[in-house]
């Protein structure tokens, strides 16, 4: 079973790139993609379903603004839009797609690096998802979390820990918070399960100031964080860096589960 995970900064924009020619070649089961920065309306039948798949969205009610969505090769038992918080579910950050026991979430945590407002809505939304991450561990399901989570776990996750240490993404709250939903909950970091060292091949996100893309001064942001069970049979992870839809880099994870 194949889920990928990718950040498409527009899905519009991401569209006009070749995301949809690159889709079908994948292979893939399950697609999670964050910041649509689209509703409804917005969306082209091509996007809404592209051909083999079937498509879940949870928009942000501001336009132009985040939105998750999930693309699925076999029609979900379910769909779960939300976490039933208001203040964060107008933002379109959760969706939920549960296949007999297996549920996969698309899910995009808040940057805070726009001002302190917004570090405080991050803070926030930590606060209530970490309860919802113990509920979810506790499930008896296997879990897999895809997404956008703005955190750079440790130092070997970006390029410049050192000058990043006062800036959102990688301070010491956000990382032992982070650490705590590994150690204390029981989820997996898959990717650093099969690459438990892997530096500038494992960055997922680069600024679009300077020559970060050039330089490979990036960051690993964007993870599959999964229960035990299913985090076992991760068989291969990689990031794929060939084409460029945003400023993100799809996150392409093998399992041997069969949901």
């Amino acid at each position: 079973m194949r889920i990928i995970s990718a950040n498409l900064n527009g899905i519009r924009s991401a569209v006009s790139k070749g995301l949809l020619d690159w889709l079908p070649q994948q292979h893939a089961d399950i697609v999670c993609v964050q910041e649509l920065k689209a509703q409804t309306v917005d969306m082209s039948a091509a996007m809404l379903n592209p051909p083999g798949c079937y498509g879940y969205f949870h928009y942000a009610e501001k336009k132009g603004y985040s939105g998750v969505g999930l693309y699925c090769r076999h029609q979900p038992d379910a769909i779960v839009e939300g976490l039933g918080i208001p203040d964060i579910d107008i933002e379109g950050r959760y969706i939920e797609a549960r296949f007999g026991n297996l549920s996969v979430v698309s899910l995009y945590l808040p940057s805070g690096s726009s001002g302190e407002h917004r570090q405080a809505a991050k803070f926030a939304f930590m606060d209530h998802f970490y309860p919802h991450l113990a509920r979810l561990a506790k499930s008896g399901r296997e879990v897999v979390l895809c997404g956008d989570w703005n955190i750079a776990h440790r130092e070997i996750d970006l390029k410049n820990w050192k000058s990043n240490q006062k800036n959102s993404g990688f301070l010491p709250e956000e990382r032992a918070w982070l650490t705590k939903v590994f150690d204390e909950l029981g989820w997996v970091d898959v990717y650093r399960r099969l690459h438990p060292e892997a530096t500038g091949e494992a960055y997922t996100w680069w600024s679009n100031r300077g020559q970060a893309w050039a330089k490979n001064v990036g960051w690993r942001i964007d993870y599959q964080i999964a229960t035990r069970g299913i985090a076992a049979k991760a068989q291969s992870a990689f990031v794929y860096k060939d084409e460029r839809f945003s400023d993100h880099a799809p996150l392409v994870v093998d399992y041997d589960y069969k949901a």
